[in-house]
């Protein structure tokens, strides 16, 4: 029926319903007012008030009179308390209503910095344009850091990928895309404009790395097309990389992510991958975790984006 109280076992707690009952009829002065507002019934309201004050030591809160009940000293002392309290519970689900509306809310995020070359600025741009009223938080970092901070807390989200054999199957992994690459070179190349290449085509040329270890980086694929590359220069940004290709010191590896954002005086060629993907992309979350609501709004526009991403990236044959 409506109007009956909370469970509550003997003990200190007091139900909010109570506190609500006892506001309502101090505002009106009597019971059949406060069960006019709330819809009860005048029982169902003085039952409501006799729990309150049993569960408050026996305090009296209203005087009954013929004609309306009027607060005693005890319920005068209690009611800003109630309103207090009131005020609370109204406040906390205004701001659960905001979270789950997506008008209010923080999204932790990281990303490894070749996704920042084109995902992460599209999503941040759809996201803020759809939902103003969320604040973003990002971190830029190698794959193994990012989870690094999503298993301690620090982040709600990290966009990843293999390369690095960092340990991903203790996370929940949502697939964004397959990564090609390509191999920048001089634009005055032989190669340039030829179409795709196997990189043991260039088994001789000097390379770029941002390691001068292929381990673990792009730069494996190499070894398994059976050479070791010849490292001459390590370099760790991608523009810096790109300025020692277009000088003529070498050529490197560009993943599909980064390769819009090329400069004209170097060329790309694409890597036949022999139906297997450089690498792939994931969004990981924490399994068991449960995401906030922003977080899952921030996975899905990064999941549109990614496939809007994929889907505009020119095959290789």
């Amino acid at each position: 029926m409506a109007g009956m109280p909370i469970s509550h076992d003997d003990g200190p707690d007091l139900s909010t319903v109570w506190l609500r009952v006892f506001l309502e009829v101090a505002r009106h002065g009597s019971f059949t007012g406060a069960a006019r507002t709330l819809g009860w019934t005048q029982s169902a309201v003085s039952r409501q008030i006799s729990s309150l004050e049993s569960a408050l030591d026996g305090a009296q809160l209203f005087d009954r009179l013929p004609r309306g009940v009027r607060l005693t000293e005890a319920g005068r002392v209690l009611v800003p308390h109630a309103e207090a309290v009131t005020e609370s519970l109204h406040g906390a689900r205004r701001e659960l209503a905001a979270l789950r509306e997506l008008t209010y809310g923080h999204v932790q995020f990281g990303a490894f910095p070749t996704a920042d070359s084109a995902l992460v600025p599209r999503t941040l741009a759809a996201f803020r344009h759809r939902h103003p009223g969320i604040r973003l938080s990002r971190e830029e970092g190698l794959t193994p850091r990012l989870l690094d901070r999503l298993a301690s807390g620090h982040l709600h989200l990290a966009i990843v990928s293999t390369t690095g054999r960092a340990p991903l199957d203790a996370y929940e992994l949502h697939h964004l895309l397959d990564e090609s690459l390509y191999v920048a070179v001089p634009a005055g190349h032989p190669l340039a404009g030829q179409g795709p290449v196997r990189l043991a085509q260039l088994a001789d040329a000097d390379w770029i790395s941002g390691t001068p270890r292929p381990e673990g980086t792009l730069l494996e694929a190499a070894l398994r097309e059976g050479f070791r590359p010849r490292v001459a220069h390590v370099v760790g940004e991608w523009t810096a990389k790109e300025g020692y290709v277009a000088a003529g010191l070498g050529v490197t590896l560009v993943p599909a992510l980064a390769a819009d954002s090329v400069r004209p005086d170097v060329a790309l060629l694409p890597v036949l991958d022999e139906g297997t993907p450089a690498r792939a992309v994931y969004a990981a979350t924490m399994r068991g975790r449960s995401l906030p609501p922003a977080t899952r709004a921030f996975l899905g526009v990064l999941t549109e984006e990614a496939a809007r991403i994929g889907s505009s990236a020119a095959p290789v044959a």
